[in-house]
Order: structure tokens, then sequence, then C-alpha cells
């Protein structure tokens, strides 16, 4: 896997996901369960790789010059 996601990609993924997570214990009810979908923007922020800028050809990585 190739790092596609940049350091600030990385900090928005990961306030997202915590926001999206909160909603566990804000939200009463069935809708709090969507807060479960948090996971996924902190995980591919932390792996640095998020599967759908592939498909699109999307990177927000910055390119190291050799």
């Amino acid at each position: 896997m190739k790092a596609n996601v940049g350091t600030v990609d990385r900090m928005i993924r990961i306030i997202i996901g915590l926001v999206l997570l909160s909603l566990l214990y804000f939200i009463e009810g069935n809708w709090k369960w969507i807060g479960f979908i948090g996971i996924v923007p902190i995980v591919t922020a932390f792996v640095k790789f998020c599967p759908l800028y592939t498909l699109f050809g999307i990177s927000t990585c910055p390119v190291k010059n050799k």
C-alpha cells in the first residue's frame, strides 16, 4: 500500500472520526449507531491509505523528489 493521505487530510479525518464517534454518547435511539462510521476515517488516517483515493486517482500526500 502506497501512502496517499497527507498530513492535513489525516488531521481532518481524525477530527471527523472523533465527532462521529461522539454520536454514540450524545444521541439516543437507533440513530446513535451511525457513530461507528467514525472508525473508518480514523483507521484511514493512521494507516495513511484510503482505498477510495486509489479508485479516483487522488493523493493528498506530498511527492518526494529523489
